[in-house]
């Protein structure tokens, strides 16, 4: 499903990755771990199109995405990738359903239908009650579910995480690490995950081990 090719990331004169090459098939759960500084963070927001490489060989699929205006590039993103971030980064003035709905909002989709699929999404998280209340008003673990369902608003193809539970209690990150595998058995979705949790990255089909910018090895832990 996508294919990072010979991909390597400079900043002035540090080089954060170096000729990383991986592969990764749809339905797959793929956890990234490794020390701080390895380049984990890096090689995800570069797979979600949040930043370019240095060399342009990234593809969904049969679309090598970087040779896409920013404009295509935008629109892309927005259908076919999920975010899950250690913060929820949900904005403190709408609804946790308005919340949820901003993506389908931000790609065309008419007010009531976005509302109605946030609050379907809210629902199936357990949240159903908890649809119009603002984030100050939810627990964290609330919040990040919130956020699970805001990167599934559009049904992406694939969802990327970043230290998903690195902020939750352990009891809430044990809900959160179920509800990857819940949402991959119903919806089909396809999980790349960075997390320092062993115990979540021992839970995935294959776990990518980086260190200095480079992927060390790569452990198959589960048969797809």
């Amino acid at each position: 499903m996508i294919e990072v090719n010979n991909i390597s990331r400079s900043f002035a004169q540090l080089k954060v990755l170096k000729e990383i090459n991986l592969t990764v098939e749809r339905g797959e759960i793929l956890s990234i771990t490794g020390p701080s500084g390895a380049g984990k963070t890096t090689l995800l927001q570069i797979i979600g199109s949040l930043d370019r490489p240095d060399s342009f060989f990234l593809f969904y699929e049969s679309t090598e995405i970087f040779t896409l205006n920013d404009k295509k590039l935008s629109r892309f993103r927005n259908a076919n990738i999920g975010f899950v971030f250690q913060s929820h980064r949900l904005l403190p003035e709408f609804t946790l359903e308005e919340n949820v709905a901003m993506p389908a909002l931000i790609g065309g989709i008419s007010r009531s239908e976005a509302l109605t699929e946030a609050r379907r999404l809210l629902d199936y998280l357990g949240l159903s009650e908890r649809c119009g209340h603002r984030p100050s008003q939810l627990s964290g673990g609330e919040c990040q579910r919130g956020a699970v369902a805001r990167a599934l608003i559009n049904k992406p193809a694939v969802v990327l995480a970043d230290e998903p539970s690195g902020s939750l209690d352990s009891q809430g990150r044990q809900n959160l690490h179920k509800l990857f595998f819940d949402l991959r058995r119903d919806f089909g979705q396809t999980f790349i995950i960075v997390t320092h949790d062993e115990t979540l990255a021992a839970m995935a089909d294959r776990r990518v081990v980086m260190a200095d910018g480079r992927i060390n090895r790569i452990d198959s832990l589960r048969t797809l």
